[in-house]
């Protein structure tokens, strides 16, 4: 049977040489033009943002997904790119996305306060094609209300960024894009540090507490584009989904905290 089987392997990739190669390989999984999301952990785990193709980022709230938004347009307005955000829920705030780097003459904001308002923004900007990166935020939405849009608009996002320099982002509660989406990475929050010893050197009042940051991991869900480097940490998911020690990462949210130091004084913690 075995002998059998490599004959035929053979006959169909000489039927097919010259015109598909490899046909037995994974073609699923390829090589991509990818650009950095501005955070080092995700940029190691994943290898960065793949271009022609979608990333869908989800998690709960307070997971990162603001930062990662603002790290990767301040990445891609850094280098001159024309990028877009569709903001499903009207929530971007421009004054801190500018204190974290991003350079707001770069960017076209679409204000959305209908779901279906942002779909068919998001669908117009990518058809128009010029831009680097187009981010659609609809974490903000309800996942009911999110989980209802239709498979095929995903399908058409993705073949409309095909073979083009643009990176689709697609920020959600839960992944909704499913096999549409070449990356998929899922946050969540980890512990929230609190500087005591600023607090008592700033004679604050008792029990109070200044914030000193929050961090969240980041794990890969399913990858279609080959991965440039993984560093290990903790726990992730395989491309598969599947358990593994290697596809974790942990990064630090620090585009949503660009306040002076003492601002989060009258927070506390008891």
């Amino acid at each position: 049977m075995a002998a059998q089987l490599a004959t035929l392997r053979a006959q169909v990739e000489s039927a097919l040489a010259g015109r598909i190669l490899a046909p037995f390989t994974y073609r699923d999984r390829r090589e991509v033009e990818t650009v950095p999301a501005g955070i080092a952990a995700i940029d190691s785990l994943t290898g960065g943002l793949p271009r022609g193709g979608v990333t869908e980022i989800f998690g709960p709230p307070c997971s990162g997904r603001t930062s990662v938004l603002i790290s990767a347009l301040a990445s891609r307005t850094a280098h001159a790119e024309s990028c877009a955000l569709v903001d499903g829920r009207d929530s971007f705030d421009p004054h801190s996305a500018a204190m974290a780097g991003v350079r707001l003459k770069n960017l076209l904001w679409v204000r959305c306060r209908k779901i279906e308002h942002a779909l068919r923004a998001t669908d117009l900007l990518l058809q128009s094609g010029g831009f680097g990166m187009v981010a659609l935020d609809l974490s903000d939405l309800t996942p009911r209300l999110v989980r209802h849009v239709p498979l095929n608009t995903w399908f058409r996002f993705r073949r409309a960024i095909e073979n083009t320099p643009t990176v689709l982002l697609l920020l959600e509660q839960e992944s909704n894009a499913k096999t549409c989406a070449s990356l998929v990475l899922r946050l969540g929050a980890d512990a929230v540090r609190w500087n005591i010893a600023a607090a008592k050197s700033r004679n604050l009042v008792m029990h109070s507490r200044l914030l000193g940051g929050v961090s969240a991991h980041a794990d890969v869900v399913r990858s279609r584009i080959k991965m440039a480097s993984v560093v290990p940490f903790a726990r992730g998911f395989s491309a598969t989904g599947q358990e593994s020690k290697e596809r974790g990462a942990v990064f630090e949210m620090k585009a949503c905290w660009n306040y002076p130091e003492g601002v989060f004084h009258g927070l506390q913690k008891r």
